[in-house]
């Protein structure tokens, strides 16, 4: 009866605000109380079909009309917003710690705002702001942090005290908190009733809608997407959209070419009161405790109030065919501990009456983070889900983001963050989902620190010296499913300690890691980068060449056994990935990229390179274990291995060959570090890996061998001023903003992708420049950390955000890598980035609200480092990619 009379009232809201729905959108909304016969058949063809009326569906019509698409059809399966839509509480809340999901949640309250004026349907948009609370210190800095974004954003936003919380909203009990977030623009509204103005707007645009209508499949051939086949009918398309939420993973499994979209369902619960004796305040601002686990809103004078319990119920593991949410099974007990927590918070309510406690599923995805992009496999084939119960703050962002990504061919902002293809099929195992959902949902409020790791789904995919390692005291993280070490627990330290460090301020494996640097500068480390993407691509005659040379910014025509490094661009000039490729050949090439490329790189190949039986491209990762050997005396542990000299006159820099290291052949040896240190990588077939890694550590020994971690790597790759792709390099980064022309064929003439950006921007200037920062007055014993993401100040002046760091065991200071703009003060457009803007300015690095001061460089400083190599030998011996 609860869940009726909840839907009842929400069609009597949505009747009242839309009279008019049943003319304008040419489908019968009687079909909502019986399932009648639709008067208007299915076209017959379209160019994009939408599945799903929820707010994503809906928002991907609305901006895909608003961009001059006539012919659109969106089909959803019930009712208009029937589905988590329906039950979602209603809060867009712009407080995020991710730049693009903040900037989505900005355009989304922006765009709710103004949509009751532009489509006559009452959303309930009412500006409340909200609060954060913080019961600890550490929640405190994670608020500041958060803060700190907000106000360069142009955000207004504000760090309270606990009696300012009191002021702004009275039953809040502020005994236990030592401050709070205010966010004044934060807003509410009828999530259900913004999907209906979006699709009332979008229906006046010429947008078919279509309910009771079921997609059973999408069909593609030859990779592409011709049609979705529904109950009523087949329609020919161009572009497919699966919005279809919780159902989006059947949807995406459907057809005979699966499309792995990892979400999952979980119960989700929240509580709706009658109202108070003295009716809430409409106005008054929504709370998030995340300590408490628990957000608390006005709903109708009384309150509705949710959280995120530690643990979640996961729902419909086995799939399911419900059509609309109805509300699942109240469960008090399960309920009990938020309970708790809204007493603690507002202990004036103990006398209130309850309404009912709904329970509605909501889609969580393995990372805490949105789907949306174009499949790898399918062309044509969008997919906008997994909102991880932010569907209303994200919907119009990533409704614009997705629609862009159709008309353009890329979206505006970089959502690489976001990109379904940052999965792997991997990722789509039903049991992964099902337990990485009851570790996520708890994360949505527990307090994450920097360089925090996932639990669950862990020792997926491992190097065949997994357990060496592991007896050897690694300590593991993950990426993209691949277990990689972060460092080695010395014998006799405390472990257990060393699990549980989870701080803003100096970390506990600083001296661990520390010790492993100087090792990698003295003396030689080996280091398992066997998570690496490695390609191969091989023709019969010139093929392989030729395209791969329109396809890469440096020239590979190169002697064999030569490794250059390259960006793979896009029109725009930007990375779409950075990579080493050795021709191993005069007609094959290897190529070495980032771990999380794999899927990436291999869907914009496929994309790219011609469909010719005579060129073939093929995914040796497993292959393969790699090994990095880094230091000044890696040289002799491996000429004594091999018999071989590997001296620089007989194995130059940026060199690759086959060779055997103790009884293994066929191994290719590199000569680049990823770390500007010297060094070989070893590529080792994997039924070797053991017996080359035990002959490497037997040799080494009398070298002062040991294992490190990536940590290592990551604080020599930054001194050195080494980007890496996925952090420093996006696809809207070119090598011109960040100093690697000298990587770039622009004076061969030769085509290549993405060329007439740099050519324009070579003549005219950069608009943004990657710079190196260097902590001045900051105490790395006793000051907050950077991390990644923190404001750059110029002379009191935002302008720009870091894009990683890490503390420098050489300068003894910490390193921080960002991007420089340069803003017109006056109209605050954006201006060419000159090296006398960057040398000229006086800078500050904001961390969580405290500024510290910077020294800018745009080169590294060579001359503090005990390797003297020729300086281009420096620069070139390649950059470091996670």
């Amino acid at each position: 009866a609860a869940g009726m009379f909840l839907r009842l009232l929400s069609d009597i809201q949505w009747r009242a605000a839309h009279p008019k729905w049943r003319r304008m959108t040419g489908s019968q909304r009687s079909a909502s109380t019986t399932a009648e016969p639709h008067p208007l058949s299915l076209p017959a063809q379209a160019q994009v079909v939408i599945c799903g009326g929820g707010i994503m569906g809906t928002s991907v019509a609305y901006h895909l009309s608003k961009m001059g698409f006539k012919d659109i059809v969106l089909l959803e399966q019930g009712r208009l917003a029937a589905g988590t839509t329906r039950f979602c509480a209603g809060i867009v809340s712009t407080a995020r710690p991710m730049s693009i999901e903040l900037k989505m949640a900005h355009y989304s309250n922006k765009l709710y705002q103004q949509l009751e004026q532009e489509t006559g349907v009452q959303t309930g948009y009412m500006k409340t702001g909200s609060i954060s609370l913080a019961q600890t210190q550490d929640r405190l800095i994670s608020l500041k942090r958060i803060a700190s974004s907000l106000n360069v954003m142009g955000i207004p936003c504000e760090i309270i005290s606990p009696k300012k919380v009191a002021q702004l909203h009275p039953l809040i009990n502020i005994h236990d908190l030592v401050g709070a977030m205010y966010v004044p623009e934060d807003a509410l509204v009828s999530s259900a009733n913004v999907s209906l103005a979006l699709a009332t707007a979008a229906s006046r645009n010429g947008v078919q809608i279509h309910e009771r209508t079921s997609v059973s499949h999408v069909t593609i051939q030859r990779g592409r997407v011709t049609g979705v086949e529904t109950d009523r009918g087949r329609i020919q398309c161009e572009f497919f959209v699966n919005c279809a939420g919780q159902w989006a993973y059947e949807l995406g499994h459907s057809g005979e070419e699966p499309v792995h979209i990892p979400v999952h369902a979980c119960e989700h619960f929240y509580l709706l009161t009658h109202p108070l004796q003295e009716p809430l305040s409409s106005s008054l601002p929504t709370v998030v405790d995340p300590d408490g686990r628990i957000y608390i809103r006005n709903w109708q004078g009384g309150i509705l109030s949710g959280g995120f319990e530690k643990n979640p119920k996961p729902l419909f593991t086995e799939g399911r065919n419900q059509l609309e949410i109805q509300n699942l099974q109240e469960d008090w007990d399960h309920f009990g501990p938020l309970l708790s927590a809204l007493l603690r918070r507002m202990p004036g309510l103990e006398a209130l009456q309850i309404m009912q406690l709904v329970n509605c599923p909501e889609s969580f995805t393995p990372d805490m983070r949105c789907i949306m992009g174009e499949s790898p496999t399918a062309r044509g084939y969008f997919v906008l889900a997994g909102m991880n119960s932010a569907g209303i703050s994200y919907g119009g962002g990533a409704g614009k983001y997705l629609a862009e990504w159709i008309v353009n061919g890329y979206p505006s902002e970089n959502v690489w963050p976001l990109d379904l293809k940052r999965f792997g099929t991997l990722q789509s195992s039903r049991t992964f989902l099902r337990h990485r959902v009851m570790e996520v949902m708890p994360l949505m409020y527990d307090l994450k620190v920097p360089r925090w790791d996932f639990q669950t789904g862990r020792q997926l995919r491992t190097s065949p010296l997994y357990d060496r390692l592991d007896a050897q005291g690694a300590r593991w993280m993950e990426k993209h499913g691949f277990e990689r070490v972060k460092y080695f627990v010395p014998p006799g330290s405390d472990l257990l300690d060393l699990d549980h460090s989870k701080t803003f301020y100096k970390p506990d494996w600083f001296d661990i890691v520390g010790a492993e640097v100087k090792c990698c500068k003295e003396a030689v480390c080996v280091i398992d980068m066997s998570s690496f993407t490695k390609f191969e691509i091989s023709s019969t005659g010139d093929q392989a060449l030729e395209n791969l040379q329109y396809l890469f910014s440096n020239d590979l025509d190169v002697p064999v056994g030569h490794v250059v490094h390259t960006g793979m661009l896009n029109e725009k000039g930007g990375y779409e990935n950075d990579c080493s490729i050795a021709r191993l050949s005069k007609r094959s090439f290897f190529m070495i990229s980032p771990t999380d490329q794999q899927v990436h790189c291999w869907a914009w190949l496929k994309n790219h390179l011609p469909d010719d039986s005579n060129l073939v491209l093929e995914d040796v990762t497993w292959k393969y274990t790699a090994l990095n050997l880094i230091g000044p005396r890696a040289v002799d542990v491996l000429s004594e291995l091999s018999y071989a000299p590997m001296t620089a006159e007989h194995f130059p820099s940026l060199f690759c060959k086959e060779m055997s290291v103790g009884y293994a052949n066929g191994i290719r040896v590199m000569s680049i570090t990823h770390t500007g240190e010297p060094g070989f990588v070893l590529y080792i077939p994997i039924e070797y890996a053991l017996h080359v890694y035990n002959e490497v550590m037997n040799m080494g020994q009398k070298y002062g061998i040991r294992n490190a971690g990536y940590y290592a790597l990551r604080s020599l790759r930054i001194e050195k001023f080494f980007a890496f792709w996925g952090q420093d390099l996006d696809a809207f980064t070119t090598p011109m903003e960040c100093g690697r022309e000298f990587q770039v064929k622009l004076d061969k003439g030769m085509e290549f992708l993405g060329q007439e950006v740099l050519l324009e921007q070579k003549q005219n200037g950069v608009y943004k420049r990657f710079t190196m920062f260097i902590l001045e007055d900051h105490d790395t014993d006793m000051d907050l950390w950077p991390w990644w993401g923190e404001p750059i100040f110029r002379n009191g002046r935002y302008v720009g955000k870091t894009t990683s760091s890490a503390y420098s065991y050489t300068l003894e200071r910490h390193v921080c890598l960002g991007f420089v703009h340069h803003f017109d003060e006056q109209t605050g457009e954006e201006l060419v980035v000159t090296t006398d803007f960057i040398n000229q300015g006086e800078f500050e690095i904001d961390i969580a609200g405290q500024r510290f001061q910077a020294k800018a460089k745009l080169y590294p400083f060579s001359s503090l480092f005990a390797q003297r190599r020729r300086k281009d030998d420096v620069e070139l011996s390649g950059y470091q990619r996670e």
